[in-house]
């Protein structure tokens, strides 16, 4: 009797400690439901760079067509030199972009930039400034631009600086060191916020294929996660160890008391 009871006692802890401790596959985030529909990935939002809320603008403005920073650039510039600059904002004072998509700039005011390319916002621009300065050029740089990327390695992740004005998905993954042993190449995804609303796009970068979305251009503020594989095996025996100690011991101790 006592014997049946001990051995009760114990299996029921055993489980008890099996459930609670078991830790496979916890290291998986966002994951998707069987049958989950992923987002297209919209052609226009994946050649080229487009500002964002948030984002940080250096601005630059130039008069007659730049010509005094072609000047600074091929090193001849004089105090002669026609295209003065006309406003250059300092790293203390960038412009941001507002939730609203809009950036406030001097002498123009508000103006909404945000979904527009680098080129389509310094056009915008220099259409403005034609109302105060003779043939305006404008320069725009987003200074903030980063991405998060999980690189399929638990505890791993890394943000990356968008450097380039169009960096791509492989780039991105090239800097951070490529996908890690237990990465799935085939289970890639780009989270990505577009109109106050997650998207969630998915890529098999594991065939030659894959080429065709890995030139994806990334967006400031995307999360690549690269999803891991589980490893049932060696994670269950890692759970499983402390168990087994347990049990050896108490078998032990049980038996030099006589109970087995």
């Amino acid at each position: 009797m006592l014997r049946s009871t001990i051995l009760r006692i114990l299996f029921f802890t055993v489980l008890a400690a099996t459930i609670s401790s078991c830790s496979i596959n916890r290291n998986v985030m966002f994951s998707t439901p069987k049958g989950f529909t992923f987002d297209a990935l919209p052609v226009e939002l994946s050649t080229e760079y487009r500002i964002a809320p948030n984002d940080m603008l250096s601005f630059q403005l130039f008069s007659n067509h730049g010509q005094r920073l072609l000047a600074q650039t091929a090193g001849t510039t004089d105090s002669k030199s026609g295209g003065a600059l006309l406003f250059r904002n300092q790293a203390v004072s960038l412009f941001e972009v507002e939730a609203s998509g809009e950036v406030e700039l001097p002498e123009i005011g508000r103006v909404v930039v945000a979904g527009k390319t680098i080129r389509e916002a310094q056009a915008i621009l220099q259409e403005l400034y034609t109302e105060f300065y003779i043939s305006p050029f404008a320069q725009i740089e987003v200074t903030n631009k980063r991405a998060l990327i999980f690189t399929g390695a638990p505890g791993q992740a890394t943000v990356i600086p968008l450097t380039n004005p169009n960096m791509t998905l492989i780039e991105v993954i090239a800097l951070s060191g490529g996908i890690r042993q237990r990465g799935d190449a085939r289970n890639v995804k780009l989270i990505r916020r577009v109109d106050h609303t997650q998207r969630v796009y998915q890529f098999d970068l594991s065939t030659i294929e894959g080429l065709s979305v890995a030139s994806t251009t990334v967006q400031a503020g995307d999360i690549i996660y690269i999803e891991p594989l589980p490893e049932y095996a060696s994670e269950f025996l890692q759970d499983m160890t402390p168990l087994l100690g347990l049990i050896s011991g108490v078998t032990v101790i049980l038996s030099l008391i006589g109970v087995l």
